[in-house]
């Protein structure tokens, strides 16, 4: 049995306020879970993506998500649940005024292949992206595939 407080957590490199990773603090081994507080416009990810392998759900404990999907934006609120099914494309983000509080849980953990796309301004539009931590190792970074260009950094 594991026990962890998330105020002994750190805050992961990502596009949120807050991101805590429980999994390393649980020792989940085919579990993956994070915990997030959104400010209003940040997101869970760092662009539109989808995990081949790996499903996820995300509980909103207050606030409202809205998650972009292949379908048309889908809007979560305090008390519900969204599940996505391996290889399904989604962005959830705050689009409201208030913070948003969420956990998100993935299975199998170790499901390290993500496709992601971003909108790059040299190319015009939404293009594969790579990640990378930033020279002084204190942000990730985001860049198109196709043209190099950086798209995204996130603290």
């Amino acid at each position: 049995m594991e026990r962890v407080s998330l105020d002994d957590l750190d805050d992961r490199m990502g596009p949120a306020t807050v991101k805590r990773a429980l999994s390393t603090a649980l020792s989940t081994t085919e579990l993956a879970l994070n915990y997030y507080e959104l400010a209003p416009g940040e997101t869970f990810g760092l662009g539109y993506h989808r995990h081949p392998e790996q499903e996820e759900v995300f509980y909103v404990q207050s606030g409202t998500a809205t998650f972009e999907t292949e379908d048309g934006d889908v809007t979560v609120g305090a008390g519900e649940a969204i599940h996505f099914a391996p290889g399904e494309w989604q962005l959830g983000h705050n689009g409201g005024d208030e913070r948003v509080v969420a956990l998100a849980m993935g299975a199998p953990k170790d499901a390290s292949e993500t496709e992601m796309v971003r909108h790059c301004e040299d190319c015009g539009e939404r293009t594969t992206q790579r990640v990378a931590l930033s020279d002084d190792r204190d942000a990730l970074l985001t860049f198109c595939t196709v043209c190099d260009a950086q798209t995204g950094r996130f603290i």
